[in-house]
């Protein structure tokens, strides 16, 4: 047998392995319970990292990659079988739409509330990101961040004092069935009233060959303000967290030579009135995680529908970066609990007189430091 199905890998009995041959990021994010990460590159490097002496089921993100791979390790004696639809597949599978709204936003207010509902309570008002007569538009990627997101505003709506009206907007850049889905099936459980509207950026970035990935997103951010103000809205609520916020000061100075962070709340420079705001700014990424797993939830990741062919999301792209970043932050907390504190407040205290050079709007200034012996 080449092929296994979702049904059949359900009712599959027996001792056998499920190998996730995603990269570690997409591993991290979420995958088939009891399954083992051996990305496709490091299998081929070196096929026994699998038990050849038992049954392995291979998956990847849709099935494609795990085609080939499956069919390369029964070349060399081993016992593999793809598993069609891969962990997308699955996810299907176990994402009913069925309304579960009630108990996902009761978890906010009792086993998260300290740590995830205060945290995002006290972004928005200690940076102003939600005032009276705004008109919020909550973008929905899909994905764990944006789906917590859009929840907390729906709660926030209910109980807030704050005046303001909420759109829950979704944009499909040309996802595949499967990906569209998963999004429209996610927030029907969580009674999320989403607005899909639809563009071309997918096809239009596909044959770039530099930077595509950046160029699809500042696409994909302009259409997102676009529509908004078509909605009627002025700001727009992006997902990013407090690890993405240190994550980030991390990647701009050892990748990019500049400190530099993500804010949380920018005026628009093209257009007019609008504010980006990131309301998740103080909660931390394990704390989502663990909200999304106390709800039994399951969310797409990196919707581009070319993710497992193309050479876009190859091993050298940003995601792949930010994933070296996590793992240097992690082993440094193991030394240092309280590094992502330091790390995240460092971008709060910057010493004008012990920096060489800063920038802002006007260009670049040199600093003479002051010798106080």
């Amino acid at each position: 047998m080449d092929n296994i199905t979702i049904k059949e890998l359900t009712e599959l009995s027996g001792d056998y392995d499920i190998i996730d041959i995603r990269g570690e990021d997409d591993f991290e994010y979420g995958h088939i319970a009891g399954a083992i990460n051996v990305p496709a590159d490091k299998i081929r490097k070196n096929p026994f990292l699998i038990n050849k002496d038992r049954p392995a089921v291979i998956y990847c993100k849709s099935g494609t990659v795990s085609d080939t791979v499956s069919e390369e390790l029964r070349n060399q004696g081993f016992n593999a079988i793809s598993l069609d639809g891969g962990y997308y597949g699955w996810l299907r599978q176990r994402i009913t739409g069925e309304d579960k709204s009630e108990d996902i936003r009761s978890s906010l207010r009792g086993e998260f509330e300290e740590t995830i509902w205060k945290p995002f309570v006290k972004a928005v008002k200690e940076y102003e990101l939600v005032c009276d007569g705004d008109r919020v538009a909550v973008c929905i990627s899909g994905g764990k961040d944006s789906m917590l997101l859009a929840n907390l505003f729906a709660e926030l709506k209910r109980v807030s004092d704050i005046n303001f009206e909420v759109t829950y907007l979704v944009m499909d850049p040309g996802y595949s069935p499967y990906n569209r889905e998963v999004i429209e099936t996610n927030a029907k459980m969580m009674n999320i009233p989403i607005q899909v509207f639809e563009t071309d950026i997918f096809n239009s970035v596909y044959n770039v060959e530099k930077n595509p990935c950046y160029l699809c997103a500042r696409m994909r951010r302009g259409h997102l303000y676009k529509n908004a103000m078509n909605a009627g809205c002025n700001k727009i609520a992006l997902g990013h967290h407090y690890d993405d916020v240190i994550e980030t000061i991390l990647m701009g100075m050892i990748y990019g030579g500049q400190i530099q962070t993500m804010m949380p709340k920018l005026h628009s420079a093209h257009f007019k009135g609008m504010e980006l705001i990131r309301p998740l700014y103080l909660v931390r990424e394990e704390e989502i995680k663990r909200w999304r797993d106390h709800n039994d939830l399951y969310f797409i990741q990196c919707a581009c529908r070319f993710t497992d062919t193309c050479s876009t999301c190859s091993p050298d792209r940003q995601v792949s970066k930010r994933m070296e970043i996590k793992m240097l932050i992690r082993e440094l907390a193991e030394k240092n609990p309280e590094i992502e504190e330091k790390i995240f407040h460092s971008i709060e205290n910057v010493n004008l007189d012990k920096v060489m050079q800063y920038k802002d709007r006007d260009g670049a200034h040199y600093i003479y430091g002051v010798d106080k012996a």
